[in-house]
């Protein structure tokens, strides 16, 4: 039996779109696909945490970047949504959603390259590196590219 994706509600995650002091965003090769599959640091929020807070934990988590070495800038407005494709739904987040919902925060990052840590105690990235922001949509995969296409937007008056 199929589960019609319609049905399904949307995971609560945020996203980190992390800025360096040339401009750049970082982004991060996802350990789990051979294909290039760029993205910025993301995930759910859990239970009776903020946005900001799940922010601050999976930035930390993914890039091993704490709290002290970032600046809040700005976040988006409203909640921002992408389906997964088709094949991917029932096969991700034990087939209980459709796609996300995410609120994304705009952060400084104030510290060096060597404080950046992706090899974490549960690493998401195989590689990591610093884009242009007119690089970032081209670099993502497919089904994402109009969330960042709307980060990209939501931020531009700070890049």
């Amino acid at each position: 039996m199929t589960c019609d994706p319609s049905t399904l509600p949307y995971r609560p995650c945020v996203g980190v779109m992390l800025v360096n002091g040339d401009g750049c965003v970082f982004v991060g090769q996802r350990k789990d696909s051979d294909l290039p599959a760029w993205q910025m640091p993301q995930g759910g929020i859990d239970t009776g945490e903020s946005p900001r807070d799940a922010a601050l934990r999976e930035l930390w988590e993914e890039t091993g970047v704490t709290a002290d070495l970032v600046t809040l800038v700005d976040e988006t407005e409203d909640w921002l949504r992408y389906d997964l494709p088709a094949d991917l739904v029932g096969k991700v987040w034990k087939g209980k959603y459709r796609g996300q919902k995410q609120k994304w925060m705009l952060m400084r990052f104030l510290g060096s390259d060597e404080q950046v840590r992706i090899d974490t105690e549960h690493p998401e990235f195989s590689t990591w590196r610093w884009l242009p922001p007119d690089e970032l949509v081209a670099n993502i995969v497919p089904f994402k590219r109009a969330v960042y296409t709307s980060v990209l937007e939501a931020f531009a008056d700070h890049l």
